[in-house]
């Protein structure tokens, strides 16, 4: 395969779990209606058991690959994408939809896992910062034309069509990669599949201080990521009433989360991944201590262009936190690189996913909820950074 068409394909395959969320949020309040959700909070469990089902797949499909081939791999998990897809496209009841939706994430694990897993085969050292960096800078695109494009779908069509632009684009990615991509790992270097293995693994990463640290950090960090996407849709649409407009500023915000993963590409190197993370966490507190000051005298409805400065800061700094915070977890973990990967991100998701929910559940026609939620967790991840720094006389 040629350069690249190989770059392309990765980044759709990795961009596949961000479209499904991002597509979706224009359409939140729709769906909830034609399905008769009583409560328009509930709305957001669309996206909340997207990233349950993520979040599990994560734990089986870095084994499963490095057993049975990464090939074998993708056909389970985007068949089973592809099926809950389904499901959801023509789901009738709240339930079924929400399944379809699990079974989505589940499959969709793969696409982030074997991706990784791919380049990680093909390419080394700095040649593989290089790819991975090539992906990314198509990746960040995904988050800020997304919401625009279900917007654009939803002038011409019904939601439901959303489901089938996604399982058109699925089964197209699964043909491109079924006829193209090469089988990267040999029969000799496969690993027989083991749960033991998976579950002592685990527990090695449960030992580790620094692993569960971090993780933990990633995880709360994650959870005040997804209190934002959970209730964004309400805050721009509903509070600010900003309809079809939403997209737009929902894409602006985007646009600084991947300014700061390219920003941070170059002041790494400088000041390290800890540093790095130490002072995003401490502009967050700080800022959102503040700016929730602030909006409680405006009864959690501050002007959105007070709003948007304040999260545009904020996701600044979770732009430099996310991959700063998860390769500080892998950091000491080379020697199992795959299902490190596998178990860091499932735990991370499942401290994120309930955390998020309860963040966007608490939305009432405010945004101190969602201020709040990231006062909790970025402090939270400073009290478990200066644990650790305690642990080992750093700090």
């Amino acid at each position: 395969m040629h350069f690249g068409e190989f770059i392309a394909l990765m980044a759709l395959l990795m961009s596949l779990m961000a479209l499904s969320i991002d597509i979706m949020l224009p359409a939140l309040a729709q769906i909830g209606q034609d399905l008769l959700v009583t409560h328009s909070n509930d709305n957001q469990l669309i996206i909340s058991l997207l990233f349950l089902g993520f979040g599990v797949g994560m734990i089986f499909y870095g084994p499963l690959s490095d057993s049975f081939g990464r090939k074998p791999a993708i056909y389970i998990g985007l068949s089973l994408a592809i099926a809950g897809c389904v499901i959801s496209l023509f789901a009738e009841s709240f339930f079924i939809m929400l399944l379809g939706r699990f079974l989505q994430g589940l499959g969709l694990a793969s696409a982030r896992i074997i991706t990784v897993a791919l380049v990680r085969d093909l390419y080394h050292g700095n040649e593989m910062g290089k790819v991975m960096s090539l992906i990314m800078a198509i990746f960040i695109l995904v988050p800020i034309l997304a919401p625009a494009l279900g917007q654009g779908i939803l002038f011409v069509a019904h939601w439901r069509m959303i489901f089938v632009f996604i399982l058109v684009l699925s089964i197209m990615i699964l043909i491109w990669f079924t006829l193209r991509q090469a089988e990267t790992i040999h029969d000799e270097d496969k690993i027989p599949f083991s749960f033991q293995k998976i579950i002592a693994n685990l527990w090695l990463i449960l030992k580790n201080k620094d692993v569960m640290a971090y993780t933990v950090m990633s995880g709360f960090v994650f959870s005040a990521f997804l209190g934002y996407l959970n209730s964004a849709q309400q805050i721009f649409q509903e509070q600010y009433h900003l309809g079809v407009k939403f997209p737009l500023y929902f894409g602006v915000l985007a646009i600084s989360v991947g300014c700061a993963s390219l920003l941070n590409a170059k002041l790494v190197m400088k000041y390290g991944m800890h540093d790095m993370s130490k002072y995003a966490l401490l502009a967050i507190s700080l800022i959102s201590i503040f700016f929730f000051a602030f909006s409680a005298t405006s009864h959690g409805h501050p002007n959105l262009w007070q709003l948007m400065i304040y999260l545009a800061i904020v996701l600044f700094c979770f732009g430099i936190l996310m991959g700063n915070l998860n390769g500080l977890a892998m950091e000491p973990l080379g020697h199992m690189a795959g299902i490190g990967a596998s178990l860091v991100g499932a735990v991370s998701t499942f401290i994120a996913v309930p955390f998020g929910a309860i963040i966007g559940q608490s939305y009432a026609q405010s945004v101190l909820p969602l201020i709040l939620g990231f006062i909790t967790f970025s402090l939270l991840s400073l009290l478990v950074m200066f644990w650790l720094g305690y642990q080992k006389k750093d700090i």
